[in-house]
């Protein structure tokens, strides 16, 4: 993430009505205790287009995140346990960088659950508006998506919640979100492709999967990839699900070269076209205004969508 992606608590957006606060001074607080050599390194709020974690840059070398909406806390933190595991496993066999955990510290300083350090990753969030006919980024991208299918993960089953396994259990969360979007997308378009989607089978295998390849945890330096961020519920999972960042990012040219370059098939490809549809719908309704750029990466990924022919 660059250093221009800086800003102050009071600036970040207010995004869930349950959503709990953190300031950086209770930061520096919670930093130190948890590691008394980081003591005195500059706290900085980062604005990300991130939904779930508040994160905050402690010097130049570690990256706190802070879960945004309550939580029991024993779950909480059995959670990150499993996330920091995750993260871990999937560093040793991605070939750009991603964060290292580092700690999972108590709550405290007025902030009610545990969180986590990791390493501090370089490079500039992509925009997906940016990218849309680069063939260097596709094709960095196809090698990456290649390095993970190509992860044992054999004896490993699907998490058992989540994206990754079945589209149609998502039926419900797609048609409340049609029902929010009217006027808003082209809700008509949306929902004859996911009538179709919906029907598709189970993946007949499953490979290591990022889980939530989206724009904004996709890092890029000169047009390069260069690291990938939250990377805590990688996992596997039908090895269609990491193709949504192809509609997120590309035209309909540089969609069709990750779609050769993996070799997928037209099963597999449709797919991934059902995973971005379920992860693209609500982004719009929900986030229209606490959330711009994410409301917008949702718009677009819908409109490739619709104007495919799937």
């Amino acid at each position: 993430m660059s250093d221009g992606d800086r800003s102050t608590p009071a600036d970040l957006p207010l995004m869930h009505a349950d959503q709990l606060s953190i300031e950086p001074d209770q930061v520096e607080r919670l930093v130190a205790a948890a590691r008394p050599e980081w003591a005195g390194r500059p706290v900085a709020a980062i604005r990300s287009q991130g939904t779930v974690n508040a994160i905050f840059r402690v010097g130049r070398s570690v990256a706190a995140r802070f879960a945004l909406q309550p939580d029991e806390p024993v779950a909480h933190r059995t959670a990150l346990e499993r996330e920091s595991h995750r993260s871990a496993r999937f560093l040793r066999v991605c070939p750009v960088a991603a964060p290292e955990p580092l700690l999972i510290g108590e709550a405290g300083a007025g902030y009610p659950l545990a969180w986590t350090a990791q390493s501090w990753v370089d490079g500039d969030v992509v925009d997906p508006r940016a990218f849309a006919a680069s063939r260097d980024l596709a094709d960095d991208l196809i090698d990456l998506l290649a390095t993970l299918r190509e992860v044992d993960v054999v004896g490993e089953a699907f998490r058992g919640y989540g994206r990754g396994d079945e589209l149609a259990p998502f039926d419900d969360w797609v048609q409340e979100c049609l029902r929010r979007s009217v006027g808003v997308i082209d809700t008509a378009r949306i929902d004859e492709l996911w009538t179709r989607l919906r029907e598709l089978p189970a993946p007949a295998g499953r490979s290591l999967s990022h889980t939530d390849l989206v724009p904004g945890n996709v890092l890029v330096r000169d047009g390069r990839l260069v690291g990938l961020l939250d990377t805590g519920d990688a996992s596997a999972a039908d090895p269609a699900l990491d193709l949504v960042i192809a509609w997120h990012l590309f035209d309909a040219p540089m969609r069709e070269r990750v779609r050769l370059g993996l070799e997928s098939s037209a099963e597999e490809w449709t797919r991934g076209a059902g995973w971005a549809l379920v992860q693209a719908i609500g982004l719009v309704w929900y986030y229209e205004t606490s959330n711009p750029v994410m409301a917008a990466l949702g718009r677009s990924t819908l409109a490739r969508l619709a104007a495919s022919d799937l």
